[in-house]
């Protein structure tokens, strides 16, 4: 009988990363800052006052460049050591909270309560399953109009080499083709616009974001995913 390859691996060097002082480590060295602050303002577009789910927040080093006049930050990831962490690492800090839990098991109280759905650096973790769910889950605790964006991982036509290499060491098991992250977001969503970015890291990568838009069931039935959909 044929059993599903893992989605993630924690194994080898790679089970270092599961330690928080050493995954923090690893993204400022390999992070740019400016693009990370690009990311914000293009991408997750903060307001004063929105509310922000985080799924897979790892130790929340992303509240490093939100601003403070965001209304309320919530995270949850499935490493109990990245929670600790961050519970101590901003703990200072009003309005936020975290919680441990798998995708899969993810219990979000709060229905179109969130302004904002983080998804950075997790979908590529997931099965299709898991990833269907992350995106239902994302759907139904979004306020009509608000955005769930994603940050993964991909493999593109003419991709530099040894971005390809990097991305076939990583931890997740299942990073897709620009194609294929948009046919799990389009079972929920289909107003979406995507990007392919590849100088956010120091290393040669290739990262693809997505922006999924919430609308009325209404508004859903007259778009047609082929001409809302942005292929950049």
């Amino acid at each position: 009988m044929k059993t599903e390859e893992p989605s993630h691996q924690e194994k080898g060097l790679l089970s270092i990363l599961s330690r928080p002082w050493v995954y923090d480590l690893f993204m400022n060295l390999v992070g740019k800052k400016r693009q990370r602050v690009r990311l914000v303002e293009k991408y997750i577009r903060p307001f004063p006052g929105c509310r922000i789910l985080e799924i897979g927040c790892g130790t929340a080093w992303r509240l490093s460049y939100l601003p403070y006049s965001i209304g309320e930050y919530a995270g949850f990831d499935m490493n109990p050591l990245y929670i600790e962490s961050a519970r101590k690492r901003w703990r200072n800090r009003v309005n936020c909270r975290f919680f441990c839990q798998k995708v899969e098991d993810a219990a979000i109280l709060e229905t179109e309560y969130y302004d904002i759905v983080l998804a950075f650096g997790i979908v590529h973790h997931l099965s299709d399953k898991e990833a269907t769910y992350l995106f239902n889950v994302a759907y139904h605790a979004l306020k009509l109009n608000g955005a769930l964006i994603t940050y993964d991982n991909v493999y593109v036509e003419d991709q530099d080499r040894l971005a390809k290499w990097f991305i076939s060491r990583d931890r997740g098991r299942a990073v897709r083709t620009a194609e294929g992250y948009k046919r799990l977001a389009l079972q929920h969503f289909v107003d979406i616009e995507t990007d392919v970015l590849h100088d956010v890291l120091r290393i040669p990568y290739t990262a693809f974001i997505m922006r999924c838009i919430k609308r009325s069931p209404a508004v859903s039935n007259k778009m047609s995913p082929a001409t809302k959909v942005s292929y950049s």
